[in-house]
């Protein structure tokens, strides 16, 4: 599920169950790299904390909600693994409780990976990158109704966007 190119930034979204907000991220993501043609210059993923949705797709009321935006949400429910710290310059929390399981994760694992140490600073939370949007964390919209997986979206194509901006403006030798 993970293309192994590794050019330019990567990036893994990451949430609890990897059903919702997590491949709605990927997905924002994605479409925002084809859409400035820069898919071979992105290492593009999503992976939840709990391993109990693995090899699911995506919530419905996501998939759903993201193609009336004309976002395809296509990507299989995974839990995240150590290689994710060696395979991605930035791993994306949607809340502070994804957070910190991911940094969990990678203090549990490096006793028997070897992971650089530099590995949670690759870690930072999606809201930190929106710009038109207040909001420190991605709500979980799963027990919520339609408004909430709109708001979702709100957040992630903001975060994206930004993300992806900076990430260009950081370096040259990612261009079409």
């Amino acid at each position: 599920h993970a293309a192994t190119a590794r050019l330019g930034r990567c990036k893994c979204a990451i949430t609890s169950w990897n059903i919702c907000r997590s491949p709605a991220a990927e997905a924002v993501f994605r479409n925002l790299v084809s859409k400035r043609g820069l898919e071979s210059k992105f290492q593009i993923d999503s992976a939840g904390t709990i391993g109990y949705h693995e090899g699911n797709k995506a919530d419905s009321r996501m998939i759903s909600t993201s193609k009336k935006r004309g976002i395809e949400v296509t990507s299989i429910s995974r839990p995240i693994k150590p290689s994710d710290f060696r395979n991605f310059d930035l791993i994306l929390a949607m809340d502070r409780q994804n957070y910190e399981d991911i940094l969990s994760s990678f203090d549990r694992w490096q006793h028997k990976e070897t992971l650089l140490d530099s590995g949670p600073k690759k870690v930072k939370l999606m809201c930190s990158y929106c710009k038109r949007h207040t909001e420190s964390e991605v709500p979980d919209p799963y027990y919520g109704g339609a408004k909430g997986f709109e708001k979702v979206l709100d957040l992630l194509e903001d975060a994206c966007e930004s993300l992806l901006d900076s990430i260009v403006a950081e370096n040259e030798n990612i261009s079409a």
